[in-house]
């Protein structure tokens, strides 16, 4: 553990303005804090923040954020206060040790909504100063280095698998690759021991045979380059047994089937060297086609640059990869923002927000959440590591994860372009908006007046950004249909009741449901939360309900379909694939040969027959159309029997049902119902819902 002078030394040495009082109060008060409190290892609890100090240091960070290391786990362990540290070392350090602290003292049900509500803090804290991040970056190393001391095991992976999927994520995102690597590794250990074991020691024996060509490559590769005029240090390096495992499982190969175990790295002096000893590397021996990235011009996210490649050596034509990169690439690359912070500049961690736009996304994610399991999975959506560089059609430059559609890069672009994109050209041609993006395309959104995301995007959308958004639509706009369920529900229940929904009849009948307001009262109707007993009692107490009549139901779909935008006489289909109702987004296609066909503006079959759409719309006299469904039910009798009547109750008609799958516990059937518009299939939906018999209920294409 470091001592406090030797703490206080290496602060000053890169940073001889330091507050060395602020160091040295911070270190005393630590300690006193702490006190007898041990770690699961058997140490003083308070060698903990003092090493997470010293890590930051080896970063030559400001004293402020050095204090805030020293103090961060003083008021989540201890009985220090915010207000004590923020009278005794100033707010600026107490607003930094509280972004780092946990929510440990809120009550929640489950221990993913303690973990979920903890990272929202966090990371809410992170955007308004970096600084939170690097110390919290550094608090979880040094808990990964002594990870080892915890006897549960289940507590050792519980940890490991955060840091894999959160904190290592949040490393590379800001260029930090040594720390990264370092937690995937520690992460790795615990998660997968017996294949971290296995690879380390195949790496023991191939270091065994082949240290001496690594000297040889090094030294022929540094010889090739000087000769040429470019001064340039190469050294090789194994790859690390998590990223070997990884692309192991990738590709599905044998470890022995790897051949890029061994990488070099060629460090040189400006930026035009690194491209001169690129096209020394290429002239002297093989490239290995499809292998060369180029991050310079292109820099990753996180601002991460260098040159990559992979070239075939000597007679046996062995694959080796060469990185080639200047010397402050190469220490960005190691410590990425950290490497440039200027605390002689004074600059207290909020411009870094400029830098790294990727914050704000992530925080418009965790904030669309609904849940505690799906703020988690966004988090980890939104920090996914895979890339594909697109462009715009005025040739600004978007990184997007990988397998992203269009409407991942409208979405990126804009929350707007993404709510009202209704078509995508990829390199000029019209493509369905679930085609996959691959490095290169230009991308140009084709977007519509109505802001109204469709709900099937989110089984292909690649971004959390893009998922999160019409996540939140479908819950405002099922809210919505509920709502206005439940009202047509409430009014006739009054009007049945012959009863006015005055304030003097809804206050006692909402206190004695103990509802807070009408639009509650409406929401737990439309939800069968409430029976009609319930609230009939409630409304009018001794009354008796009286069934509503049963109405004959209307052919609707029967009825002419019109559609503006044709020629008047012109024969038209509606697309059997994607069949479209009454307030879908429509687009016209003109088969060859054949009528103009009347689709979905995202089906899969639009582009099938042509380019040009026809610009149409559903006329005024249209009365309905059939949509297809899918409901999953529970395999018990009379499980049929209320689907159906649920779908009366919404006055819809069933016009066709097949039995798609059946097991033993559940039966999956499709439907064709005649439905007046998108907003009536949608509250047909929503009443299938709320059977208990139904698992799902979801509208299918063909």
């Amino acid at each position: 553990m470091l001592r406090q002078y030797e703490l206080v030394e290496r602060v000053k040495a890169y940073d001889p303005d330091a507050d060395e009082d602020l160091l040295n109060r911070a270190y005393v008060f630590s300690v006193k804090a702490h006190g007898s409190q041990l770690r699961a290892s058997g140490d003083p609890y308070f060698s903990h923040p003092i090493q997470v100090a010293g890590i930051l240091t080896n970063l030559k960070l400001d004293d402020k954020t050095i204090a805030c290391a020293i103090l961060h786990d003083t008021i989540e362990d201890t009985v220090a206060t915010h207000a004590e540290i923020k009278r005794l070392f100033g707010p600026e350090v107490a607003r930094l040790v509280d972004g780092v602290t946990k929510l440990s003292k809120i009550e929640t049900q489950t221990e993913s909504e303690r973990q979920a509500e903890n990272l929202r803090k966090f990371l809410l804290a992170m955007s308004s100063d970096i600084r939170v991040l690097l110390v919290k970056l550094a608090d979880r190393l040094h808990n990964m280095r002594t990870l080892h001391h915890i006897k549960r095991e289940e507590k050792r992976r519980r940890i490991a698998r955060e840091t894999m999927d959160i904190y290592a994520p949040l490393a590379e995102r800001i260029g930090m690759y040594g720390f990264m690597e370092e937690m995937q590794e520690l992460a790795f250990r615990q998660l997968e021991p017996d294949a971290s074991e296995t690879i380390a020691q195949r790496l023991d024996r191939l270091r065994e045979t082949t240290g001496a060509n690594v000297h040889r490559i090094s030294g022929a590769v540094e010889g090739l380059l000087r000769s040429k005029g470019i001064a340039a240090s190469v050294t090789g390096r194994e790859k690390r047994p998590y990223s070997i495992w990884r692309k192991m499982q990738a590709r599905e190969m044998s470890f022995e089937q790897l051949s890029d175990v061994m990488a070099f790295r060629v460090i040189v002096d400006d930026v035009s060297d690194c491209y001169r000893a690129l096209g020394i590397v290429h002239g002297r021996w093989p490239m290995v086609p499809g292998r060369f990235k180029d991050f310079i011009s292109t820099p990753k996210n996180n601002g991460y640059r260098s040159l990559h490649t992979s070239v075939l050596l000597g007679s046996e034509a062995a694959r080796i990869e060469v990185q080639i990169r200047t010397h402050l690439m190469h220490e960005e690359a190691e410590y990425g923002l950290a490497a440039h912070w200027a605390y002689k500049q004074g600059k207290d961690g909020a411009p870094a927000r400029e830098a790294y736009p990727w914050i704000d996304d992530l925080l418009e994610v965790l904030q669309d959440a609904a849940n505690p399991e799906e703020l988690l999975e966004n988090a980890r959506l939104a920090m996914f590591q895979d890339q594909v560089f697109v462009f715009t059609p005025k040739g600004e430059l978007h990184q997007l994860p990988g397998d992203s559609t269009p409407v991942d890069f409208a979405y990126a672009v804009h929350s707007d372009l993404g709510d009202s994109c209704v078509g995508a050209k990829v390199n000029g041609r019209v493509v369905p908006l679930r085609t996959r993006l691959i490095n290169g395309d230009q991308v140009e959104i084709m977007k519509g007046k109505v802001k109204a995301p469709d709900p099937a995007w989110e089984s292909f959308v690649a971004s959390a950004k893009a998922r999160a958004a019409i996540r939140r639509h479908v819950r405002h706009k099922r809210r919505e249909e509920l709502q206005a369920m439940g009202s047509k529900l409430l009014d006739a229940m009054a009007g049945r009741l012959q009863v006015a929904l005055t304030d003097d009849i809804l206050s006692p009948a909402l206190g004695q449901l103990k509802l807070q307001d009408r639009p509650a009262l409406e929401l737990a109707m439309a939800e069968n939360r409430l029976t009609d007993e319930e609230v009939s009692d409630a409304l009018a107490p001794g009354a008796v309900v009286r069934a509503p009549r049963s109405r004959s139901t209307k052919a609707k779909a029967a009825a002419a379909i019109s559609i503006e935008g044709l020629t008047p006489g012109v024969g038209f289909l509606l697309c059997d694939h994607c069949r479209p109702v009454p307030g879908d987004r429509i687009a016209g296609n003109r088969a060859p040969d054949g009528p103009i066909c009347v689709h979905m503006i995202d089906c899969d079959l639009l582009v099938a027959t042509g380019t040009d759409w026809l610009d149409v719309r559903w006329g005024a006299e249209t009365a309905g159309a059939v949509a297809r469904m899918a409901v999953v039910v529970h395999n018990q009798p009379g499980a049929l029997a209320s689907l159906a009547a649920s779908i009366a109750a919404n006055n819809a008609n069933i016009v066709g049902l097949a039995l798609k799958h059946r097991d033993r516990e559940f039966h999956t059937d499709i439907l064709d119902i005649e439905v007046e518009s998108v907003a009536h299939l949608a509250t047909i939906m929503a009443g299938l819902r709320q059977v208990k018999a139904v698992v799902s209920a979801d509208r299918v294409r063909q």
